[in-house]
């Protein structure tokens, strides 16, 4: 059975890395698929881990190349899905989540119409800046820039499957999670899932 593909997508500072973390510690079903990017790393993040961390040079490389399932421009830095981290778990029927933005996410749903997609909105745009304030990463600059993008961003929600709004952090986990389980539930799934069963029960 071939795995599911999800997409989360949010506004910078709205806590889709932290939510994602969460939910993946208690989902061990699901793999995150690794994004590239070339933008330099934050104190703390570690290659390969968070993000495969490549020059700019090397990305326009590789897109030229044709390696990206998803790729796009984002506050100045490249971000992007290698084809083969995804395929090849798909095909192994993992299931996958992509971290992305909400340009990547349409590119993938161009490629696979049945992705499962997810968009994280703040509670205020109050709590938006709080939070990237709190996060220390970023300079002034680069904070005015991703506030002055967020409702772009955010005016793409309408785009996505499920939205949820991350006002209390262990709703907002139980929320995501309740959409993974579900899609588990879906007919379709449990059809092949339980197939020895259904026709010991059906003869």
């Amino acid at each position: 059975m071939r795995g599911t593909l999800y997409i989360v997508a949010a506004p910078s500072g709205a806590g889709k890395s932290s939510l994602v973390n969460a939910v993946l510690s208690r989902e061990t079903g699901i793999a995150l698929s690794i994004s590239f990017t070339s933008r330099k790393a934050r104190p703390g993040e570690r290659h390969a881990q968070h993000y495969h961390f490549i020059s700019k040079e090397d990305f326009e490389s590789m897109i030229a190349k044709g390696d990206f399932f998803e790729h796009a421009l984002v506050h100045g830095d490249y971000k992007g899905t290698a084809k083969q981290s995804v395929e090849t778990q798909l095909a192994a029927g993992k299931d996958v989540l992509l971290e992305i933005d909400w340009q990547g996410a349409r590119q993938v749903r161009e490629k696979l119409p049945d992705v499962i997609s997810i968009f994280i909105l703040p509670p205020s745009k109050e709590a938006l800046e709080t939070r990237m304030r709190n996060r220390g990463q970023d300079s002034e600059q680069v904070i005015t820039q991703r506030l002055a993008n967020a409702r772009e961003e955010m005016s793409h929600y309408s785009e996505f499957d499920y939205v949820i709004v991350n006002e209390h952090f262990d709703a907002a986990v139980s929320e995501l999670r309740a959409i993974f389980q579900a899609q588990r539930l879906k007919q379709d799934a449990q059809q092949q899932r339980y197939a020895t069963l259904i026709g010991h029960l059906l003869a």
